[in-house]
């Protein structure tokens, strides 16, 4: 008698007329399955979620000021370009500045840490551990918030740019117009998908990982989807700069954008990514 599990893992194994090589090769690209990147993901989030809450806000902070980086760069595009349609399409290419230098060098930022700390806590569901999530969650935003806040008011008092580059950031964000905190709220969440996905995807990145980045945040840009700690840095300056309340900074982007990243981050993409984990552990089972 035979089981179909039998066939099931028969039909797994490679060719027999393939040689030890090319065995070894075809195990080699079977290494990059969602089961084992699951794991390296939850690893990484193990390790955060270890980590003193001080390293943490330091990172935090580290991170927002390389953020801020994205609008800088945006500025310093459009400066040099003349006003057209195609222009975004250029000075958008800015945006992505900062996120590498946060993903590529480790540094902690909110959105990340949407899918690579919930991991752990979705594996092993307890009070504790959704504790320590907390706690990761509010040291590393506060940081990212402190980062971007201190570059923004160094950007409105002209400290780090001319005052011909603060008028030109003005009329940028000026045109940026704060829509209705719903709004806010709704383009946050494929801001918050894209950035969880970024994590997911660099384990099987293997040398690509700078294309990776580059690329989905570059859509985030394209899109105008609404990212807290990008986000953020662009209200501030406005805030630090007169243009708008820190209420309205707050209620209308910051809060809205928030809830947003945390639903695509966390509530679609890393329990999607969890359920499909176990979905195929069940399915291994006899």
């Amino acid at each position: 008698m035979t089981f179909p599990h039998a066939h099931a893992a028969n039909g797994e194994q490679p060719d027999k007329a393939l040689d030890a090589a090319e065995v070894q090769d075809v195990e080699e690209r079977r290494a990059g399955s969602s089961k084992i990147v699951h794991e390296v993901v939850r690893l990484q989030g193990e390790e955060e979620l270890r980590r003193p809450a001080l390293a943490l806000t330091l990172s935090g902070i580290a991170a927002g000021l390389a953020i801020a980086l994205s609008l800088l760069c945006e500025l310093f595009l459009r400066s040099h370009l003349p006003d057209t349609e195609w222009a975004p399409l250029v000075y958008f290419l800015g945006y992505p500045i900062g996120y590498l230098i946060v993903v590529m060098g480790r540094l902690q930022l909110f959105t990340e840490s949407t899918v690579t700390a919930v991991l752990p806590v979705a594996t092993s569901p307890s009070v504790y551990n959704f504790g320590r999530l907390v706690r990761l969650w509010a040291c590393v935003l506060l940081g990212n918030l402190v980062g971007v806040t201190l570059v923004s008011a160094l950007m409105a008092g002209e400290i780090i740019i001319t005052h011909e580059q603060r008028m030109v950031a003005l009329d940028i964000l000026g045109k940026l117009e704060l829509q209705h905190w719903t709004r806010t709220l709704t383009l946050g969440i494929p801001a918050g998908f894209i950035m969880a996905a970024i994590a997911w995807v660099l384990p099987n990145a293997r040398g690509s990982e700078f294309w990776v980045i580059f690329t989905l945040t570059y859509v985030i840009a394209l899109g105008g989807f609404a990212h807290v700690v990008t986000g953020s840095s662009q209200a501030s300056f406005l805030w630090l700069s007169g243009t708008i309340g820190l209420g309205e900074a707050w209620i209308e982007f910051t809060l809205p954008a928030l809830a947003g990243n945390v639903i695509g981050g966390t509530g679609l993409f890393a329990v999607l990514a969890h359920g499909q984990m176990r979905s195929d552990l069940g399915a291994d089972e006899p």
